[in-house]
């Protein structure tokens, strides 16, 4: 509690602060999902840091050796910042950096840009070898969740 201001100040300064802390990208960060389509061969539960690898390009399929094709969401989307800085611990701009170096040595590729989280569902739903990350509130039934990005 602001306990420095006099009653009356802080009285009109809380609401107001709340309500900016409410509109910020901070606030509204909810937790992610990483999904695979219903019936994908990959396995139940993925690790940090595996999902870190397949995302960033160092791994090229699931720990049980089947192909792992991440997709992502838009650039500059909450879910494209929010995912990166929690999975990878990299801003949107160390993600455009990485990738511009391993595009340029000729190392790999980004993962596929899908779009917003609904669309990402419905791209991993109809294909089991890809692997993306939507909104918690996303998931359904046609997709199975196997990590938690919170």
């Amino acid at each position: 509690m602001i306990t420095f201001l006099p009653h009356r100040l802080r009285a009109l300064l809380l609401p107001a602060l709340l309500g900016a802390l409410a509109g910020s990208p901070v606030a509204l960060a909810q937790s992610l999902a990483v999904v695979v389509a219903k019936d994908s061969k990959a396995p139940p539960k993925l690790s940090a840091d595996e999902v870190s690898a397949i995302f960033m390009g160092t791994a090229k399929s699931f720990p049980n050796g089947e192909k792992a094709v991440p997709i992502d969401q838009k650039a500059g989307s909450e879910g494209y910042s929010g995912f990166y800085q929690k999975a990878a611990g990299k801003s949107e701009a160390q993600m455009k950096a990485y990738w511009s170096r391993i595009m340029f040595t000729g190392k790999g590729q980004p993962p596929q840009d899908a779009g917003d989280g609904a669309a990402v569902k419905k791209l991993i739903a109809a294909n089991p070898n890809m692997v993306g990350y939507i909104e918690a509130a996303l998931v359904d039934p046609s997709v199975r969740v196997v990590a938690e990005i919170k």
